[in-house]
């Protein structure tokens, strides 16, 4: 009877939590089909601005550049200086988070906010940067409209009151929604939620954030059509050689990208340092690109036409590294005189003319060289990305899905694998996380040093756990193990002293054998000696670090002398204090509001 009794209790406990498991699930997908939905919308609706201000201000014309070329020289000069005099108030005075890139403020909102971001940054981020954009500002569109599909999704989870985690999911959803409708990539548009704005993620909320992405480029489809968002001639390598050049290519590529990113800083403390208000510093950067924009047109607007130029094979040497250098001015002007656009556009165009030009040398110092120029630009392009956003798998899946050729993957693979590593070996930051270090906020996986810092290992640990002697047998384990909910045990020697660790892990090679091994078996022949620990006094800093340095659950907590376990460090209590503190700060600042 009594069996009976716990039998149907189980199942009922087993059935109820399977039916809250599948509800959570559902409503979960619902969630992010709708922010899907409604970031692709968002997005569609800025592409849409940016082409109507073009309208508005520029002369007719079939393209972009054609309409400046149809416009006389005082206009060219005058128009992103009436661009920079209307959003520049605009920024300063009510909307502060659209200033720069916007991908910053997205990932301080996950990591420091709660994954919160204001209502109406969604709207007068889409207003300001499709005014900047038309009227020919020299930044990328995709940054922004990351920051306009993560505060979608951002304030769907705040309508409905969702927890910290699922509104950090939410957001990413969101931006991976709006990447997708963007480039009609919704591989490249997932990546980039994960790899850059979560920096990590659990494993079972990547399939949301998948479907956010598909949702976002179908709407895309719809309305733009089933098509790679650049024309390239078909990528071909006669030789594996022509790997040592693309690795060139990725050397050259990194120090571009750390040039790139230095200029842009440093140009953004002189207007910082400059005594002209900031709510008119974005016209004097405008002033700045009118000038340049008269002898070189192109460095205008996202500059996808002088892109789609290179992969043609139309773009001469001389031209390439001209327009590299304007192109680098420009962008350093518009970004660093507190106008709002992305960088990806920009790393897209660097990437293009520095591919273009180490395809002409390679054949001016190699005659027979047979490769084009445009298969260096394609992959130039992935080689810049990786190195301004430290991102190269997102970069390397964004150039596959925006050309659909699948022989650029190796030397892409090799050209934005080696830009990362020169950028993290010769500088150490991305564009993003350079511009929250330079806001005192310096971030280890998604996480703000600044909070961990001021966190004390004795804050947060355990001190229940459970520990065995060195000397006891396999079976005495056993038997402990059968009655424990801890996964790890702490070994102590005779004079109560850390001897080592032992897991489930270590257990499990002894039990194929235990009849055997069970009385002759001892702790100390199945345990890892080798320890890594933490002392009451070391910060959460130093604790997250060696969470992901050596991928642990759980470190021992020693004293000074660090042979008395003091308790232990579980990584899911650090991650939770720091949410508890996040919160209590948010909390905080709104009430001294």
């Amino acid at each position: 009877m009594g069996i009976s009794f716990l039998l149907k209790k189980a199942a009922s406990t087993f059935l109820s939590t399977l039916r809250r498991l599948r509800v959570q699930d559902l409503s979960l997908l619902g969630f992010a089909i709708g922010i899907g939905v409604l970031a692709a919308g968002g997005a569609l609706l800025f592409r849409t601005l940016i082409e109507l201000f073009q309208g508005l201000f520029w002369l007719q014309g079939h393209s972009f550049m054609d309409q400046v070329a149809n416009t006389p020289w005082w206009l060219i000069v005058s128009i992103p200086i009436l661009g920079g005099l209307i959003a520049g108030p605009i920024i300063t005075f009510l909307v502060p988070e659209a200033r720069g890139p916007g991908v910053p403020e997205v990932i301080m909102a996950v990591s420091a906010r709660q994954s919160v971001i204001r209502h109406r940054v969604t709207f007068l981020k889409a207003l300001v940067t499709s005014l900047l954009l038309g009227t020919g500002a020299s930044v990328g569109r995709e940054g922004p409209i990351v920051q306009i599909g993560s505060s979608v999704g951002s304030s769907l989870a705040q309508v409905f009151n969702l927890n910290p985690q699922l509104r950090r999911l939410c957001l990413a959803c969101g931006a991976a929604a709006g990447i997708s409708a963007t480039f009609n990539a919704p591989i490249a548009g997932s990546m980039f939620a994960m790899e850059i704005i979560l920096m990590n993620v659990e494993v079972s909320y990547m399939s949301y954030i998948v479907i956010a992405a598909i949702t976002g480029s179908v709407l895309s489809r719809i309305f733009w059509g089933d098509f790679p968002a650049f024309k390239v001639i078909p990528f071909a390598m006669e030789s594996y050689w022509e790997l040592s050049i693309y690795l060139l290519l990725g050397i050259s590529a990194g120090l571009l990208s750390i040039v790139f990113v230095r200029f842009l800083f440093s140009i953004d403390g002189l207007f910082s340092r400059s005594p002209v208000p900031d709510w008119l510093t974005p016209a004097l950067g405008g002033a700045v690109l009118g000038c340049l924009a008269l002898v070189l047109p192109q460095v205008l607007g996202v500059g996808y036409e002088t892109v789609n130029a290179a992969l043609a094979d139309n773009l001469t040497l001389k031209m390439a590294v001209i327009l590299l250098a304007a192109k680098l001015v420009a962008t350093a002007v518009c970004i660093g005189s507190g106008m709002s656009g992305g960088i990806f556009a920009p790393s897209l165009f660097l990437g293009a003319a520095l591919g273009t030009a180490v395809g002409f040398g390679a054949e001016a110092v190699w005659p027979d060289f047979a490769g084009n120029p445009a298969f260096f630009a394609l992959a130039g392009m992935g080689a810049v990305v990786s190195g301004t956003t430290l991102a190269p798998i997102t970069a390397i899946v964004t150039i596959f899905e925006l050309t659909l050729h699948y022989q650029v993957i190796l030397p892409l693979m090799v050209a934005c694998i080696t830009a990362t590593l020169v950028v993290r070996f010769l500088f150490g930051y991305s564009a993003y996380e350079l511009k929250l270090l330079k806001r005192g906020v310096n971030l280890v996986r998604g996480h703000d040093v600044a909070i961990l810092r001021n966190i004390q290992v004795k804050d947060v640990m355990r001190k229940d756990m459970e520990t065995v002697a060195a000397s006891s047998t396999l079976e005495e384990v056993m038997e402990r193990v059968l009655k424990s909910s801890f996964p790890h045990f702490v070994v102590l020697d005779d004079q109560g002293a850390l001897a080592g660790i032992l897991s489930l892990r270590d257990l499990r090679r002894f039990l194929v054998r235990y009849d055997e091994l069970k009385s002759t078996t001892t702790v100390q022949d199945m345990m890892s000696s080798s320890v890594v620990t933490l002392t009451a006094w070391d910060t959460m800093e130093k604790a997250l670090q060696l969470f992901e340095e050596h991928r642990f659950s759980m470190v021992p907590v020693v004293g000074w002398d660090s042979k008395k376990v003091q308790g232990i460090m579980v990584k899911d209590d650090l991650l939770k204090a720091y949410d508890e503190r996040v919160l209590r700060d948010r909390v905080l600042s709104i009430a001294k509001k």
